[in-house]
């Protein structure tokens, strides 16, 4: 399949995946889709955290079942490393435990193989673009959090009715320009709300703001 995500340079995409048959399949599929570039392919997560850092992508492709070091900790650590990297876990893993622990570590979206190729590429666009792809089925785990209310002394708390809405839509996966078209608001209210839930929460990027939210 091609296909045109952008107009402008293309999104640089590495890929952390252990099995060689799946590396090389989606390493074809970006080397013919012509907004993306291939960054770098790598077999294991030392490989990935040794070469990345010098020459990083724009967006990382990234499995849990890796050899050593899983792809959770491998993320954990590249964003130390690479902080503006947006990483997509592509797994076989639908599970919860995997799906919050692979967000708290830093990855800002989540699907599985044997999604289409179609829907992977508009998922590399999304993350890059500042979304947070994942199916609908594992979104509606994440919508459930919502209604176990935070403690009284959780930071949570203290968010305002039009703050929690907009993490919600943070959760679900929404870029800030779609969520300020649903919550029918400015994009100025969107990043006003952006600044006082960093502030309030005390976290430095959306991912984090989602998960502490979800933790109540």
């Amino acid at each position: 399949m091609s296909a045109r995500l952008a107009d402008d340079l293309p999104i640089k995409v590495a890929l952390v995946e252990d099995d060689e048959g799946i590396r090389a399949g989606l390493a074809a599929l970006i080397h013919r889709t012509t907004a993306l570039r291939l960054a770098g392919d790598y077999p294991d997560a030392e490989t990935a955290l040794r070469e990345i850092p010098s020459r990083p992508p724009d967006v990382v492709l990234m499995d849990i079942n890796l050899p050593g070091i899983n792809g959770i900790e491998c993320v954990r650590q590249l964003k130390v490393e690479v902080p503006a990297v947006q990483v997509l876990m592509l797994t076989v893993y639908e599970d919860s435990d995997s799906l919050f622990n692979s967000l708290k570590a830093g990855a800002s979206g989540y699907l599985l193989k044997r999604t289409a190729s179609a829907k992977l590429l508009d998922a590399i666009r999304d993350v890059y673009a500042g979304g947070s792809p994942m199916t609908p089925q594992l979104a509606r785990r994440v919508v459930q959090l919502f209604s176990q209310p935070p403690g009284t002394d959780s930071p949570v708390a203290r968010l305002t009715a039009g703050e929690k809405e907009f993490l919600q839509q943070l959760a679900t996966g929404y870029a800030y320009k779609e969520i300020a078209d649903r919550m029918g608001i400015s994009i100025e209210t969107v990043r006003s709300y952006v600044r006082a839930v960093y502030d309030k929460l005390h976290v430095h990027s959306r991912t984090e703001a989602v998960v502490k939210y979800l933790r109540g």
